[in-house]
């Protein structure tokens, strides 16, 4: 695999961040107190860096009464001011100037607001190296050829919902053989679900007997599956190599959602996949830094990142186990004003030692979405496509 170039000329300033580029160089997983004095201050170099470089964050943090410098150990990480994820549904805020962006992401396929993310070029080189590293840390890339299915949109020129550009950049872990995407292009500028065309492709390469690597929007392979049982399947063995790896949810079809224990149980009983070979993912286009499922099925924050899980209510930091809105952050985003962001997500966040995997970095777990908006994700935009809406 080819990981991250050194980048020390990808910013006018990246002389001035030597500690953000310090923290790129621990593994994906390592302990937290071990990295603790360098993310501190790689987290106070960039909040200088988006100070000095972002008017509208310069007003913010003013407005918040918070400075760089009050950072200064990780008791003051909980001061540090975030943004909402649904500002940036609203508005475009870059730190980046306009010759410095290189990627253009958003979090939406069809229909619905999006979230919109300018990278530069090292933030687009930092978040695909710490996808990499942290799928290699968890087995995911091979020398072995395989078929890609992948549940997502099928790509054109200028399209960048973010979903779709991080499964392009997936297949990269392993050779392809075949590579068909489930939400195919319709001619008229939309995506339509191709369930005839992924139950062909599955029999097809069932019959060839090489690994097959299925990827993007569970609820398309929950009904995928549930075709091929329909057509009288109890079963399609696939090659013992085979992989899951999902990215987005259920979304408005929580009516079919069923618990995670109980889809990829379905999963590894119709296809023979072994229970380690299906994982899920967790990230938002607004702060695009992977969490990856281990072989236990828990996500583990990687070291570049903290995770405070606040109340509902008073968005005071609560203790391991409680369950509130999750705010996010990392020092390594240089292009927007996103290294501190509160989600819509719930998580509750669970102590190092606390899987069997033996991770050093705490989990989480992501306890679902937080009331009822009519903002979409990419994966809701998708999953209208399931139910026909458009």
């Amino acid at each position: 695999m080819t990981f991250i170039p050194k980048l020390e000329n990808c910013l006018p300033e990246m002389s001035r961040m030597e500690s953000i580029w310090k923290l790129m160089q621990f593994a994906p997983y390592t302990a937290l107190g071990d990295t603790e004095e360098m993310y501190i201050q790689a987290l106070r170099e960039n909040i200088s860096y988006h100070y000095r470089h972002n008017d509208f964050y310069r007003n913010f943090l003013i407005r918040k009464k918070f400075m760089p410098e009050q950072l200064q150990s990780i008791a003051d990480l909980p001061n540090v001011p975030f943004i909402h994820a649904n500002f940036f549904k609203q508005h475009v805020v870059t730190t980046a100037v306009l010759d410095q962006v290189v990627m253009h992401a958003t979090s939406s396929g069809t229909s619905g607001q999006k979230s919109q993310h300018f990278l530069d070029r090292w933030t687009e080189h930092v978040v695909w190296h710490i996808a990499d590293v942290s799928q290699l840390a968890n087995g995911f890339p091979s020398d072995e050829p395989c078929n890609y299915l992948l549940f997502n949109y099928e790509p054109y020129a200028g399209f960048h919902a973010g979903s779709a550009i991080t499964n392009q950049r997936m297949v990269r872990y392993a050779p392809t053989l075949d590579l068909q995407y489930a939400l195919r292009l319709d001619g008229s500028g939309g995506h339509e679900f191709d369930r005839f065309g992924v139950v062909d492709k599955l029999l097809g390469y069932q019959k060839e007997g090489r690994p097959v690597r299925m990827m993007g929007f569970a609820a398309f392979l929950n009904f995928t599956i549930d075709r091929l049982m329909e057509f009288g399947y109890t079963e399609l063995p696939l090659h013992p190599d085979s992989r899951c790896l999902f990215g987005g949810g259920w979304k408005n079809h929580q009516d079919k959602e069923i618990p995670k224990a109980q889809f990829y149980d379905k999963i590894q009983r119709f296809f023979h996949i072994p229970l380690a070979n299906i994982r899920d993912k967790y990230g938002s286009v607004e702060h695009p830094i992977s969490f990856v499922e281990c072989e236990h099925q828990y996500l583990h924050i990687p070291t570049y990142e903290r995770v405070i899980v606040r109340d509902v209510k008073t968005l005071q930091p609560l203790n391991y186990g409680e369950v509130g809105f999750a705010q996010l952050i990392s020092p390594v985003i240089t292009s927007m004003p996103s290294h501190s962001i509160l989600m819509g997500d719930l998580f509750s966040l669970h102590p190092p030692g606390s899987c069997a995997c033996g991770r050093a970095t705490p989990r989480v777990v992501v306890e679902g979405r937080a009331g009822v908006s009519k903002n979409k994700s990419c994966a809701i935009a998708a999953s209208e496509l399931l139910s026909g809406k458009r």
